[in-house]
């Protein structure tokens, strides 16, 4: 618990640093009014669904590459990725905003209301440079994680969040801009961030010894990324949007206005609960790689039991937070009563839900750390699109429940997630997955290095390597954690 709490813990405080920044642009949104937190929301929504999603899950992608590299001492692959997933991820949000400019169109043939969908377009026009914002700011952040720099990160994700409030206070309030001053300060809250993060990092020199002049490489050698990024992405966006197609299913509801606005608040609320089991899937999917990469698996086995049951915990937690906050939670953000009965009646639900999401999310940790991403990606498949899905449509449709259906739809995807994913864990067989691990780590004996890329053939100490900022990791490894060419997928 001790190992997995020390990068669990900063992973959790930067989470929430950034949840309050989203929470502050919903407070805005509900300050201007019922039409304006229903148009964010529906916004906000399909940004996540066509862009956001799709940006974090490519540069998940260069997660195992950056942190092979980092353990193999071969920092000119690090900074090479760096460079290589930055220019996916802007060639990437190209189309994505051309998709955005015209979002007030999709939105009316998917059948949204005419005048949420207006509104809900001038937000999401003012927020297309977040995209190209967020393709610089989330390789960068993986570039420091992956080499545990985490509280510089969190310091300035501080900073940033503190600075957004007078943004908002100054754009909307002062100016009046309406709901495109909330869009405005949320891309200069990231710009802000970027800078804050480049200024560390040039200061620091943690860049000088990863540092790669620009040249063709950049667009060369792209398949172990793609082979990475590609599946992660499909991974994350099956969760994402489920979560956010639930919202476009409240504009067919009656009163789309007080159901996709008490939607955007639980939305925020189930995003809060997330950021603790997200850090705890992010602590036991590096406890886990480490220890079978050093040939440890009863020690990978108990890293998993342990972060299943702070997991299961957590569950509890959340379950019990949002039955107690039920009839407080939705004044943070509106007074309108409607909204505020909708949320008070669905809030116990999503606590419900998080009894089965705390342990799932954990669950994807340990596959992600044994490299078994693609497991995870189709048991989400499976449950949310094969059996959420239906019941969601069967309860608010066909039963005329209505809200309360959509969330019985995702209590039934997140509690058939756990269950398949807690079978799949358990039927693991360890020793198996440290072969796979060897296998993973090791370069194929035709393979020549390049010259600026050499593969260290020394073994490293049993003991630690050092960080930047004097701290040693608190992994031993017992072989050298070669960069894999290959992506095996299970």
């Amino acid at each position: 618990m001790k190992a997995i709490g020390k990068i669990s813990g900063p992973t959790a405080m930067t989470g929430l640093l950034l949840y309050s920044r989203a929470m502050i642009s919903m407070l805005f949104l509900g300050y201007l009014g019922e039409l304006e937190l229903a148009a964010g929301s529906l916004s906000i929504g399909f940004a996540n669904i066509t862009g956001y999603s799709v940006i974090s899950g490519l540069a998940m992608g260069m997660e195992p590459i950056c942190g092979q590299a980092y353990g193999a001492k071969q920092m000119k692959l690090l900074g090479l990725t760096l460079q290589r997933t930055v220019l996916l991820l802007l060639l990437t949000s190209v189309p994505i905003s051309f998709m955005w400019l015209n979002m007030n169109t999709i939105l009316l043939w998917c059948g949204q209301d005419k005048e949420i969908s207006s509104m809900a377009q001038t937000f999401i026009v003012f927020a297309i440079p977040d995209l190209f914002f967020l393709s610089l700011l989330h390789p960068l952040r993986v570039y420091l994680r992956t080499q545990n720099i985490t509280l510089p990160v969190t310091t300035c994700s501080a900073i940033s969040v503190v600075i957004h409030i007078p943004l908002n206070l100054f754009l909307v309030v002062h100016f009046k801009m309406g709901i495109a001053g909330v869009a405005i300060a949320m891309v200069w809250t990231n710009l802000n961030l970027f800078i804050l993060l480049c200024a560390f990092v040039y200061f620091s020199g943690v860049y000088k010894d990863s540092w790669v002049a620009p040249s063709m490489d950049c667009v060369r050698g792209w398949s172990s990324l793609l082979g990475l990024a590609i599946p992660t992405c499909v991974s994350v966006c099956l969760e994402w949007w489920w979560y956010e197609l639930m919202i476009m299913l409240c504009g067919l509801l009656v009163n789309p206005r007080a159901t996709i606005a008490s939607m955007g608040i639980l939305i925020q609320t189930t995003s809060l609960v997330y950021v603790f089991p997200s850090a705890l899937s992010l602590g036991v999917s590096t406890r886990v790689g480490n220890e079978l990469g050093a040939n440890r698996p009863a020690k990978a086995r108990i890293s998993m039991i342990i972060s299943l049951i702070c997991a299961v915990a957590l569950g509890l937690a959340a379950m019990l937070f949002t039955t107690l906050m039920r009839h407080y939670w939705g004044r943070f953000f509106t007074t309108d009563t409607e909204i505020l009965d909708l949320t008070a009646m669905a809030l116990p639900i999503a606590g419900l839900c998080e009894l089965g999401n705390c342990p799932q999310t954990t669950g994807c940790g340990v596959l992600r750390g044994s490299a078994r991403p693609t497991i995870g990606a189709n048991i989400n498949l499976g449950s949310f699109y094969l059996v959420g899905m239906p019941v969601a449509f069967l309860m608010g449709f066909v039963f005329k429940m209505g809200f309360a259906g959509l969330w019985l739809g995702l209590l039934a995807a997140q509690a058939s997630c756990a269950i398949l994913m807690l079978c799949v864990l358990c039927k693991t067989d360890w020793m198996v997955q440290v072969e796979r691990a060897k296998e993973l780590t090791k370069s194929p004996p035709s393979q020549k290095p390049a010259p600026i890329l050499p593969i260290t053939s020394s073994n490293p100490s049993p003991t630690s390597y050092k960080k930047n900022n004097g701290h040693s990791l608190d992994e031993s490894v017992e072989a050298d954690p070669l960069i894999p060419t290959t992506t095996e997928c299970v």
